[in-house]
């Protein structure tokens, strides 16, 4: 755990309790329990279809469990106006993606996370909404595309500009499904640097990342939560979790895990 994480005994930000969530009477999720609290930077691995994604949908107040209690920022989900709960919890995924129009600036795209919206004009800016939106694509190292199309920038811009759009309205909660997920090694790495600074600095809100790979574990995450079958197996501090034996079992292949100079890797053995 990091120096700026607080006590055991601060409120979750996040609480599940036997939280199942079943598609088609199959379930997806079951009896899920899992607490995240303030100042906190947890990493969730698990093979495809384990349920990984299904739960940050959960966790951030975009989809309604079969079953179980979910908690999000002390408020109820069924006993809250989940309208007035979704703008304070960032959540940079795929569905996000597809519904943002592919000729939209940039820019457009970055602001349009103040209000949560999919387009600029729904809301109106000012100058100084502008700015934040230029100088977070400044600190993702892609100021220059401010002004070109959100569908023909390159995969690793675009993972920055959706960074950058859901930091624009100082989220609560900053969730991220699988956001390296197509990137080449330079944007992969440029992102990593992005995730490590704000991991980093303790005015950053709670941070969940999922993916399937150790090596995308930003330098300065603290905490771990390992996904399968649709059942939490392993979570806690990150050292006790991302463990040879824990992640053998998780992905049903043996492997080594090792952490060098701030950075996670692992290996079939």
């Amino acid at each position: 755990m990091s120096e700026g994480a607080p006590p055991a005994s601060a409120d979750p930000v996040i609480s599940l309790s036997g939280v199942t969530v079943r598609r088609e009477g199959v379930p997806v999720l079951q009896g899920v329990d899992w607490r995240v609290r303030a100042g906190e930077r947890w990493v969730v691995l698990g093979p495809n279809g384990s349920g990984k994604t299904t739960l940050l949908q959960v966790a951030s107040a975009r989809l309604w469990p079969t079953a179980g209690i979910v908690e999000i920022l002390g408020a109820r989900l069924g006993r809250v106006d989940v309208r007035t709960l979704r703008p304070r919890v960032a959540l940079v995924s795929g569905s996000v993606t597809r519904q943002l129009r592919a000729d939209a600036p940039a820019r457009d795209v970055v602001a349009s996370g103040r209000y949560g919206a999919l387009e600029t004009w729904w809301n109106r800016y000012t100058d100084d909404d502008w700015e934040k939106a230029d100088a977070l694509l400044a600190r993702g190292g892609v100021s220059e595309i401010g002004d070109r199309a959100f569908g023909v920038i390159s995969e690793g811009e675009r993972q920055q500009v959706l960074l950058a759009r859901a930091l624009m309205s100082d989220p609560e909660i900053l969730m991220l499904d699988e956001p390296f997920a197509g990137l080449d090694l330079g944007a992969r790495e440029r992102l990593l640097v992005q995730l490590a600074r704000l991991a980093a600095d303790p005015a950053s809100p709670p941070i969940v990342l999922v993916t399937h790979h150790c090596e995308e574990i930003p330098p300065g995450f603290t905490h771990g939560g390992l996904v399968s079958n649709g059942t939490v197996v392993a979570s806690g501090p990150l050292r006790d979790v991302v463990t040879s034996a824990h992640v053998s079992s998780c992905f049903g292949v043996q492997v080594s895990v090792g952490h060098t100079d701030g950075r996670w890797w692992s290996r079939a053995t």
